[in-house]
């Protein structure tokens, strides 16, 4: 199953076209995204019923697929390629942060720039589908509602900057959390474990990994967080990126005014940023 939120209504994606969930169920399930995460398991056994699309799908309108996430999470150093390319050495447990929901945006926005240097992370994003607690490896992805395309946009300055790390604060200007264009459930994956994603900047290719690099899989992600708070119905957690970022490069690379990013994962699609100064904010 494929959703979407497009225009601020709930969308069931079938072949190249939409359903609109509410007007299809007769108002059985609400209009808002935000609320299908809560009947998730009832939202997806009406969908299989569902085979003609009433409208066509415009992912250029969509927002974020679960726009109000009680909890948002945000993990650094989770690909082993971008370990080395830090010269950090591999954590040897999740390192968690924040990224607040305030900057949430859609599939495609523009964002405005802030002082510093920003640079770009594509990242798998896992959005829960129930409420999980002490959720062992083995059974996490029972509690997936889907997958989605994401960027962990980060201003490194502040990112860096005290006595210890900002990195939540540093990763939640508005518009620093992109996600879209829908979300995928586990089922539509060959294997959700091993995932192409990339991204390009002005038409260059600067990201390409796979999931399978991660130091600590979608599973384990799971497992870990729940142990230690109750992961809720749409709750979103980006799980960090593979090699390429600006700050990896010799010397580094920092998004201006101007550029354009196209970030996406296998299977799931794309989204695409265009950065403005801070004056147009």
């Amino acid at each position: 199953m494929r959703i979407a939120n497009v225009d601020g209504r709930l969308k069931l994606l079938v072949g190249d076209g939409a359903v609109d969930v509410a007007e299809a169920s007769d108002d059985r399930f609400d209009s808002d995204p935000a609320i299908g995460f809560q009947r998730f398991a009832e939202l997806r056994k009406w969908a299989e019923r569902v085979e003609v699309p009433l409208e066509a799908f415009a992912p250029e309108r969509c927002g974020p697929p679960s726009p109000a996430p009680r909890q948002s999470f945000g993990i650094g150093l989770n690909y082993v390629d971008h370990a080395e390319e830090t010269g950090m050495a591999l954590p040897t447990a999740p390192l968690v942060f924040p990224k607040f929901v305030s900057s949430l945006t859609g599939a495609s926005a523009q964002v405005a720039l802030p002082e510093g240097n920003v640079d770009w992370e594509v990242e798998i994003v896992v959005v829960i589908g129930e409420v999980a607690r002490a959720v062992t490896a083995a059974r996490a992805w029972d509690v997936v509602a889907g997958l989605s395309v994401g960027q962990d946009l980060s201003e490194r300055v502040l990112q860096r900057s005290g006595p210890v790390p900002q990195f939540g604060l540093a990763k939640s200007y508005p518009g620093f959390s992109p996600m879209g264009p829908c979300v995928v459930t586990p089922d539509e994956f060959e294997n959700p474990d091993d995932l192409a994603l990339g991204c390009e900047l002005n038409g260059d290719q600067v990201q390409l990994g796979t999931s399978t690099n991660m130091v600590f899989s979608v599973p384990q992600l799971i497992a870990y967080l729940s142990g230690i708070v109750t992961l809720l119905p749409g709750d979103v957690i980006y799980t960090g990126t593979p090699a390429g970022v600006g700050a990896g490069r010799t010397p580094p690379r920092y998004l201006e005014p101007g550029d354009v990013l196209h970030s996406w994962v296998e299977g799931i699609g794309s989204i695409a940023q265009t950065f403005t100064s801070s004056e147009n904010r």
